[in-house]
């Protein structure tokens, strides 16, 4: 197993199934994506960009689905959150699969990828 799937797999139910069936439709979606796994997570990017990472912060109920652009699609999408004040990230919680919209994931997955091929690099915000 690479890094990846065993980070996955090392996760708590629902957790785990959950995050199995996201990263299924991202690399069902776009079969070009690249998984890697940084910061003790995985990552999803395309041409070594990274569009997006799943997440289980500790505290809470749920896996974190973050969009690395998100501030630039939460108008379009309004599921996107900010609950964590992050600058450019925003993210899905995803607490159980009976209330996850694929078909809504999927443009939103789409969108992204989209919107990352225009850029010069994913990270534009200085934080500095």
């Amino acid at each position: 197993m690479n890094p990846v799937e065993t980070h996955i797999y090392n996760q708590e139910e629902p957790y785990r199934s959950i995050m199995i069936y996201i990263r299924e439709l991202i690399t069902r979606t776009i079969p070009e994506i690249e998984e890697t796994y940084n910061y003790k997570i995985p990552f999803f990017a395309c041409n070594r960009k990274p569009i997006l990472y799943l997440n289980v912060l500790k505290g809470t109920s749920y896996v974190d689905v973050a969009f690395v652009q998100g501030i630039l699609l939460e108008n379009e999408f309004p599921q996107l959150k900010n609950g964590l004040n992050r600058k450019q990230v925003r993210s899905i919680p995803v607490y159980n699969l009976t209330d996850f919209d694929e078909m809504a994931f999927v443009q939103l997955l789409l969108k992204a990828q989209a919107k990352l091929k225009k850029s010069k690099k994913a990270w534009f915000i200085d934080t500095r």
